[in-house]
């Protein structure tokens, strides 16, 4: 449209290509606990951009590229740069390995914290980091979601951090010998907890277009 005048013919020749975002990590997570104190977390994932780019005639959705999340060949990285096995080879009857971690807490044995986010192989670390500030440092469910993080996967060595990271950890990091790595957000944490009084506490990620809602 920019190229656009009412009234005023355009030139084919002007008429160059548009450029399409590539979409973000393609997975969903969403918190849920009822009046009645039941709970679910549930995290689907396209995996890549638009998954496999196929969708369901009559149905109207994509399906997914999680086959990705096998291995192609031992040593080989798949679309996040994880290394894979021969365990986790492309065979019958079996489940790739995947990062997905919709994770429900515990404690007297009722839900406490239900949680999870996207973010491809940042999901485990990030769910991790997001229960180690409430459960071991009493953090409140706020800091716990939107506190800059960081990752680690092994391969490729290198510590990822968000653009918000402390620089005093970054230069302390930098000194032991770790690779840094700045990235965009990881994850999108979605997290509920639930208060000893029995009131509910949800907090959506500020990294997203994410929200929380009551009953």
């Amino acid at each position: 449209m920019k190229d656009y005048t009412a009234g005023i013919a355009g030139k084919s020749t002007e008429v160059k290509p548009g450029v399409i975002k590539k979409e973000s990590e393609e997975t969903t997570h969403i918190s849920i606990i009822d009046r009645e104190g039941n709970a679910v977390a549930v995290t689907t994932t396209l995996n890549d951009s638009y998954g496999s780019k196929t969708v369901v005639r009559d149905a109207g959705f994509l399906l997914n590229n999680e086959m990705d999340d096998f291995s192609v060949k031992p040593g080989a990285p798949n679309l996040y740069g994880a290394i894979g096995g021969e365990a986790n080879a492309i065979e019958p009857g079996k489940r790739m390995l995947s990062s997905m971690s919709p994770t429900i807490v515990l404690k007297n044995n009722r839900p406490f914290l239900v949680a999870g986010t996207p973010g491809g192989t940042t999901i485990p670390t990030s769910v991790f980091q997001m229960l180690i500030y409430i459960l071991d440092y009493n953090s409140s469910t706020a800091d716990a979601v939107n506190l800059p993080k960081f990752h680690h996967q092994w391969l490729p060595d290198r510590i990822d951090v968000e653009d918000n990271f402390p620089d005093s950890t970054i230069t302390a990091l930098e000194k032991m010998g770790y690779t840094i790595y700045n990235r965009q957000s990881i994850g999108r944490s979605e997290v509920i907890k639930v208060l000893d009084n029995g009131s509910i506490e949800a907090v959506a990620d500020s990294r997203g277009d994410d929200s929380a809602e009551g009953y």
